[in-house]
């Protein structure tokens, strides 16, 4: 069995569902079902005996400790994170409870009980922490892409409390001899992504008329990682990454917000086109976000010459996959645009 936190977000809940369409390993799922862990994405599990979710927070010592008593997984997956910067901007306390006070708890869970297993578990076990390429900064337009050896400079709430969590995941390898692996990805696409980030944001108001509010001057780059490449590369990561070292795991897409939303409405436009033209002429340009990061770019040699992973989908074929499955999953996307979300939409972009 295997253990894995925030496994009913959008990541988490992708990684789970590609574990058992590959292994018939168990997997425990912890997650605390904030407003991105969703049971949806896990429906398809709803009779799968390989699947236990147990509704809980990653900072709750006791329950956390009694999980791996009770079940003794061989490893430790940890999705668990608050992760939308826009958030961490208006609200960075929850960041700072998760990120780090929970990771710090989790860490602390696991090392007492991977303490008192018998030296061949010892040997097998594994805590494996999920971060971000955001921890290395803004790069300018001639720099090279982020390796592993890059130096750590975060310019939101949320990537600091992630470089904070990355940090001590080292600490805690380094200081106590935990057996961990960081990999650190870059922006993910895909299906069951929280209609906040930017794909699935203007895939909503695209199809419902609603203007497609693009940052700034749309220049700012970001390198996109399909979901289930992702998925692919931790368990590739799992299965033999060195102990102690960071992988970095990219798609090798780069793009301009700008770029992403016109080839979205452009798909749309084929698949689904709209009587009033074009969807393009939805966009719109609004204020930049406070210390918005100009360019992400991904140096993935690592993971592929120590292990071999490489993305199996271009940017315009996971692009592809992403729309056919909003467009096919209408009542997912119904049943989370809640109140809430609107009136988050509505603060944030007024």
């Amino acid at each position: 069995m295997i253990l894995v936190t925030g496994g009913a977000g959008f990541i988490g809940a992708n990684f789970v569902l590609d574990w058992l369409a590959t292994s018939d390993e168990a997997v425990l799922n912890l997650d605390k079902l904030t407003y991105a862990g969703n049971r949806d994405n896990l429906a398809a599990l709803a009779q799968d005996s390989r699947h236990r979710l147990v509704v809980g927070d990653i900072g709750d010592r006791a329950l956390v400790d009694a999980l791996l008593q009770t079940h003794r997984p061989r490893a430790v997956i940890n999705f668990a994170a608050e992760s939308h910067v826009d958030r961490s901007i208006h609200g960075p306390a929850a960041f700072i409870d998760t990120n780090i006070v929970g990771t710090f708890q989790l860490l602390e869970a696991v090392r007492q009980h991977w303490n008192g297993l018998e030296p061949e578990d010892q040997q097998r076990f594994r805590f494996l922490h999920v971060s971000t390429d955001e921890v290395y900064g803004s790069l300018a337009a001639n720099e090279p892409a982020f390796s592993e050896t890059t130096a750590y400079a975060p310019n939101s709430p949320y990537s600091a409390s992630k470089a904070a969590s990355d940090h001590l995941v080292r600490a805690w390898h380094h200081t106590y001899g935990l057996p961990v692996l960081t990999t650190n990805c870059s922006n993910n696409y895909g299906p069951f992504q929280f209609p906040e980030k930017l794909i699935p944001l203007m895939l909503h108001h695209a199809l419902t008329g609603k203007p497609l509010p693009v940052y700034g001057d749309g220049a700012n780059i970001r390198d996109w990682l399909y979901v289930g490449d992702h998925a692919a590369g931790i368990r590739r990561v799992l299965e033999a990454g060195r102990l102690g070292e960071t992988y970095n795991i990219g798609g090798d897409s780069e793009r301009t917000n700008l770029q992403v939303v016109h080839g979205l409405c452009d798909m749309l436009d084929r698949l689904r086109p709209d009587p009033q033209g074009s969807y393009r002429r939805l966009i719109r340009f609004v204020s930049d976000r406070p210390g918005h990061d100009r360019r992400y770019a991904i140096d993935a040699r690592k993971i592929r010459t120590e292990l071999g992973w490489a993305p199996a989908h271009s940017f315009e074929s996971g692009l592809e996959h992403t729309v056919a499955w909003y467009l096919s999953h209408a009542t997912w996307v119904e049943r989370i645009t809640s109140g809430a979300y609107r009136d988050w939409l509505a603060t944030h972009y007024q």
